[in-house]
This record gives structure tokens, C-alpha cells and sequence, in this order.
């Protein structure tokens, strides 16, 4: 891993109903802007995220990515996605990129007691790929390893067709006792760097912590 080398880590955090969330970012990533008051502002903030991600490249070319971010946040605000980042890196000599995304969705009232069995089930029933229970720092949760198809716009291809991609990720939910499932995602197209990208994820799942409204440390029973 060279152009993503972690030199110093950066925290996320988000608020919950009574609860906080906090983890930790290895340096490298870039973060697509999610808190804008303005449209305008979101705009500004895109473009300024465009020059910083391609440098090199022309403005029209840097606005056009700006669009297809922009694009996305109505989905971005349906998946309940409070963090989103990416990271391009050259592994064994071969340009890679990986995203992640932290999001809070609303936990089914079937959960019952044990919500992370219930988790692991409807995962398992929906054929996402290898689900497993582990227990993390912050308490129990359930992760799922698999792969997902999509496509490349032409705008970003060699070929200026759209092209498919076939993306490879993990994904970690931890129930909350409020009644919310926080879910942490890592997914990359380029599976060369999977060591490497799922080893990073790792870091940053282990480092969720989360405290209560009188900042006291809470662990999750699951």
C-alpha cells in the first residue's frame, strides 16, 4: 500500500438517540461531503473533493465526477448513510480503490432479545454471502462477507461504454439498544488489494466505541 499509507488516524463520529458512535479512519481516505446545509455548498464541496481526487485532470472532467457523486444522495439518504470515504492506492503495481460507508437504519421489532441472531438469519435467508457472529469491542455483531454485480459508467471507462464491475465486500452490523443497527461496509472492485483493504476494515471495526449521553463507554449484549 504506498499513495494511502496510513501516517495518522482521523475519527468519525455520529450521534444517536442516546447513543454516540465513534471509530477510527486511517488517513488516506477521502470523504464525501454528507453534512452541507445548501445545495450550493454540497456543490462546492464536491467539486473541491473532484480536484483533490484527480488533480491532473480537466475541469470538465472533475465536474462530471462531482455530478455522478452528487447523483447518489438520494441513496445515500435512503441506506441512512452518515460517513461515506474512499481510498486509491497502487497495490503490486496495479491502481486500487476501496470504499466505506457507516450508516444507522431503524432494527426490525422481530430482533427480539437477540438481535444479533436475528441478523445473522435474515442475512443468511437473503443468500448475502458467509455470514459469521463475532464479538467486538463495542459488543456483538454479525458480519457477511460476498460480492455484489453493478456497472461502471461509460464517463469513466477506457472504452466510454458502461461496463460491468463486480464489487467485493464486508459488512458489520452491530445492533444497538436503541432500537438501531449501525452498519459499517468496506467494498472494493479491485481484488488484488482485498488482503489489504479487509485487513484496514478489520482496524476500523475494532475501533467502534460507543458512550451514552453522559459520554460513560457502553458495550452491546447482542
Amino acid at each position: 500500500m504506498s499513495a494511502a499509507a496510513v501516517e495518522e488516524d482521523v475519527q468519525g463520529s455520529i450521534g444517536g438517540p442516546g447513543i454516540d458512535v465513534r471509530w477510527i479512519m486511517p488517513k488516506g481516505f477521502f470523504e464525501i461531503p454528507m453534512d452541507a446545509e445548501t445545495l450550493d455548498e454540497a456543490a462546492e464541496q464536491l467539486v473541491e473533493l473532484a480536484r483533490a481526487v484527480m488533480p491532473e485532470a480537466t475541469f470538465e472532467v472533475q465536474l462530471e465526477w462531482a455530478v455522478m457523486v452528487a447523483a447518489h444522495y438520494d441513496s445515500f439518504v435512503e441506506a441512512g448513510i452518515q460517513y461515506s470515504g474512499f481510498v486509491l492506492t497502487e497495490v503490486d503495481g496495479e491502481r486500487c480503490t476501496a470504499t466505506v460507508t457507516v450508516s444507522m437504519t431503524d432494527l426490525d421489532e422481530r430482533a427480539g432479545t437477540h438481535p444479533v441472531g436475528f441478523l445473522g438469519s435474515t442475512m443468511r435467508h437473503l443468500g448475502m454471502g458467509q455470514v459469521s457472529e463475532i464479538e467486538l469491542p463495542c459488543g456483538h455483531a454479525v458480519s457477511c462477507i460476498g460480492t455484489r454485480k453493478g456497472s461502471l459508467p461509460g464517463s469513466l471507462t477506457a472504452s466510454g461504454a458502461d461496463e460491468p464491475v463486480v464489487t467485493s465486500f464486508i459488512q458489520v452490523q452491530i445492533p444497538l439498544s436503541n432500537g438501531t443497527v449501525l452498519v459499517l461496509e468496506m467494498g472494493t472492485p479491485t481484488p488484488r488489494a482485498w488482503d489489504v483493504f479487509s485487513a484496514m476494515f478489520a482496524g476500523v471495526v475494532k475501533s467502534v466505541r460507543l458512550f451514552n449521553d453522559s459520554g460513560k463507554p457502553m458495550v452491546m449484549s447482542g
